[in-house]
């Protein structure tokens, strides 16, 4: 239930960060909201663990290199969400973005990527998804 809790939380800080970061857009430019949004995060986030101390310094010669920069798809998702708001408006840019974000975890869990335990694909499964596409390309009419 927690985890439900969570997942819902960060889909509302997503929509408002994107629709925030859109009207920031608007006065100062793409990259420059994308640099600010990452700063402001990063002081936050910093102050945080600063705070928390949930974490273990010396375990980062652990993690593999690819994890560690994960980060960085954060960049590409602000500045797509915002220019995506820009294009095409809040809900339509959102519900690409979600379906988008679906597929991509069904596909790295169906294969088991990135350390994943491999979930097989249910005929439910794929009939959901399709679902979903088609509810965003009905959205779009």
């Amino acid at each position: 239930m927690r985890g439900a809790l969570f997942a819902l939380l960060g889909g509302l800080c997503i929509t408002m960060q994107g629709i925030f970061n859109a009207r920031m857009s608007d006065a100062i430019g793409g990259w420059h909201t994308t640099s600010i949004v990452h700063l402001a995060a990063f002081t936050i986030a910093m102050l945080i663990y600063i705070k928390v101390r949930d974490g273990k310094g010396k375990s980062f010669r652990q993690v593999p290199f690819l994890y560690l920069i994960g980060g960085s798809f954060g960049v590409v998702v602000v500045f797509s969400e915002l220019t995506a708001i820009h294009m095409i408006g809040p809900a339509p840019a959102i519900a690409i973005l979600l379906v988008a974000q679906i597929g991509t975890a069904f596909v790295i869990e169906s294969r088991g990527w990135f350390g994943e335990r491999k979930v097989p694909v249910t005929r439910r499964q794929g009939i959901g998804l399709i679902m979903m596409l088609a509810g965003v390309v009905l959205f779009q009419l």
